[in-house]
């Protein structure tokens, strides 16, 4: 006569979520340093309000005061010393201007027309979407 020992049922292997955890950690915190990477708008300008336009946050936007003063980076600047040491900014083809909304219009076709000729193919303007 033989015995039959009961049969142990499989057990069920754990689920591993350290790894989802760690992937999520790591998603955080890379989140965290891109958006602590785009230099802030400048407080001495005061954008343009528009509707229905798309949203994107400007990189390396050259800030003109309503007195016409040029500020890059946070620094104050005139437009021939900005052209002059951002030289490999030229390569590209667009260059973006956060004017003041008090600037006049003929000072900004002047500036854009000078952007122009430095090399850029096209100037856009950065605006803020207007509240509805």
């Amino acid at each position: 006569m033989t015995l039959k020992l009961p049969q142990q049922k499989p057990r069920r292997a754990m689920e591993n979520t350290i790894a989802l955890i760690n992937i999520v950690f790591l998603m955080l915190i890379f989140f965290l340093v891109a958006g602590t990477l785009a230099p802030p708008l400048d407080s001495s300008v005061t954008m343009i309000e528009t509707e229905n336009a798309e949203q994107a946050e400007p990189p390396d936007a050259l800030a003109v005061t309503a007195e016409g003063a040029f500020r890059y980076r946070g620094a104050e600047t005139s437009l021939e010393r900005f052209l002059s040491e951002n030289e490999d900014l030229t390569g590209q083809t667009t260059m973006r201007l956060v004017v003041d909304r008090a600037l006049p219009a003929d000072m900004l076709v002047a500036i854009t027309g000078r952007l122009r000729e430095a090399g850029f193919e096209s100037v856009s303007v950065v605006t803020e979407r207007a509240a509805q």
